[in-house]
Order: C-alpha cells, then structure tokens, then sequence
C-alpha cells in the first residue's frame, strides 16, 4: 500500500495557528507525513513550525523536508532532531539534501556527494548518541541515546541517487512528474543499494511531486512557480531527460530569473518565464481525473510513499483536493489489482 505524504512551507504570511489546523485535518484523513521545509530567507524556521506540529498531533510522522549540513551543522540538525524526538516519540523524520535554497543566496555550494555522504554518517551516530570527530576533539550529544530516527536523502541526479541507496534509510526523489524520469531515478537508487550489499526494501522510496487540480488551465497556472524551481534546478542536471531537452533554453531562462526570496512563493514574478508547456510536463495539472491518472503512474513506478507539495493560496482547498485525487487513484487502482 503506497503511502500519502505532505510537504509545505511555512510562509511569512500565515498564521501559525492555520498550519497546525491544516496538518490536523491532514491526519484525520489519513495522511501518513509531513515535511516542512527548510528555507531559512524564503520561510519561517522548519524546525519550530515541526515543534508545534509535534505538540499537537498524535500520529503523523514528521521532519524537515529537507533541511542540509551547510547552513545548519549536523550537531544542531541532530539536536533539532532529538529535541522533536523527546515530543512526538517514533513519529520523527530526517529529511536531509546537499543545500539548495538555503544555501546558493548566501554564495554557498552545495555538499560533494563524498561530503554528504560523511554528513549523514555523522548525523546517523549523534542521533545514536554515539560520538563523532570535530577538528578538536570527539564530540557527541549529551544525554542522547539511540535508535536514531530514519534518514531521508533529497536526490535527483544519479551518483546522489545511488548514495541514498548505498547510505541512507530512505530517498526522497526530486524531479519531474514523470514515470519514465522516476523509473530511471529507482534504478540508480538500486544500483547503490547493490553496490552496499544491502536489501532493496532497506531504503523507503518517496517520490516528491507537485499538484494543482483545476481546470487544465487554471491548474497548469497554479504549480508554475514550482516549476520554475524544478526548471531551475535542472539546469544543474548532467543529462537532462530526452523528453525535457526541447524546453533547455527555458530552463537557462528560468534560473538567471530566479529570485530565492520568492522561493516557491505561487504569486512569484519569476514564474512567468516558465510555458504551460514546460509548467505541465515538471508538475500534476488538471482536473480530479486527470491528476488521479498522474499519481497512479507514478506510484505504479515502485513508490513506496507519494508525496505531494500543499502549495499556499487555499491550502485548505488544495488538501481537499489532494485527499479526493487520491482516493480516486486508490479506488481505480483497487479495481485493476495495483498498489496504491
């Protein structure tokens, strides 16, 4: 049974109060996580809207999605973590990634995969309670012990892929809404998990997508800023998908344009140099039938979770939305014998 999950941010307009009563709801009808991401110039902090998530829920899992080692030291990251531990016991996640929008604002580069891969170790023995080495001595987090909480890596392109296969308990896939791309991602997050010697069903796949469900039109609208995130983001590819290589110079367009203070903001101006075209073949647009189709071809691939961006302007409307595109997934996938 493939598993539902939620990712949102916490913007600078909205009152905490509303965000809380929106994941309760979310619970109630079932959903299995919530991510809250970690943009520190674009959002409110992750890690205290996670605090009050945890207070008031009882069984949602929960974690930053994602937050990274740069801007945040894996010290702090394991005690935010622990910290979240001591109030939603069993429930908690570790979503981690090389550094994105929290970190090319400040002039910074994202984390090699060899020191990503180090980071995790580190982030794994601290929340262990285990000790690890600082450049002046051994260090570890006092009063801690384990099991540490499982750790998701936020991957897209291959050798990160294979590290969350080879290293990580479980991968968060970014990248277009496309069974054909997603495939192609499981397959490297296989061939690092051969690689280790480990077992396929050690690493938790989640696929990230976003949706909008409207009229085509409307629908295809709603999710361009997200896709001008994606779009940006896949400038940085090493080999775009055969399928997106027509839409190259819009991508190039869509990352000189972006504004990180406007990060996934639905209302950012930067969104306009993305096409319908472009915005429809990275995220899920359309109407209930239409989008159900979309998230039943992606769980199809082999996700063990889908996870769907709320995105802000009524997410209230959006969760609403979500929940009946996914039981319309469910209900048809049911009926050809699938595993959604």
């Amino acid at each position: 049974m493939t598993e539902l999950g939620i990712s949102l941010g916490w913007s600078h307009r909205e009152p905490a109060d509303r965000i809380i009563s929106l994941i309760q709801e979310a619970e109630a009808a079932g959903v299995d996580v919530c991510w809250v991401i970690d943009s520190q110039l674009a959002m409110r902090d992750a890690f205290v809207m996670l605090g009050l998530i945890a207070r008031e829920t009882t069984s949602i899992r929960l974690g930053p999605g994602v937050t990274n080692l740069i801007t945040r030291h894996p010290t702090v990251v394991a005690n935010s973590l622990v910290t979240l531990r001591s109030l939603a016991p069993g429930r908690v996640l570790a979503g981690v990634g090389a550094g994105d929008s929290a970190v090319y604002p400040l002039g910074l580069k994202p984390q090699s995969v060899v020191r990503l891969g180090e980071g995790i170790g580190n982030l794994r023995a601290l929340l262990a309670g285990e000790t690890i080495e600082s450049p002046n001595d051994e260090v570890r987090l006092s009063g801690v012990e384990g099991p540490a909480e499982p750790i998701f890596l936020a991957a897209s392109q291959p050798r990160m892929l294979q590290l969350a296969g080879a290293v990580a308990d479980g991968v968060i896939i970014m990248g277009p809404a496309d069974p054909d791309v997603l495939r192609a991602q499981m397959e490297h997050v296989d061939r690092g998990v051969e690689e280790a010697g480990r077992s396929p069903t050690e690493v938790l796949r989640d696929a990230w997508v976003t949706m909008a469900v409207d009229c085509e039109e409307r629908g295809v609208d709603a999710v361009r800023s997200w896709a001008s995130a994606q779009a940006r983001w896949l400038t940085k590819w090493a080999q775009l998908p055969p399928s997106l290589l027509r839409f190259e110079a819009e991508m190039r367009q869509a990352a000189e344009t972006y504004d990180f203070e406007r990060h996934l903001s639905v209302s950012a101006p930067h969104a306009a140099v993305v096409s319908d075209e472009l915005a429809a073949a990275l995220a899920v647009a359309g109407d209930v039938d239409q989008c159900a189709v979309r998230i039943r071809e992606i769980a199809d691939v082999g996700a063990d979770r889908v996870t769907v961006a709320l995105l802000s302007g009524g997410r209230e409307r959006r969760l609403e939305d979500l929940l009946t595109v996914w039981q319309s997934a469910n209900t048809a996938s049911a009926t050809r014998g699938g595993n959604t």
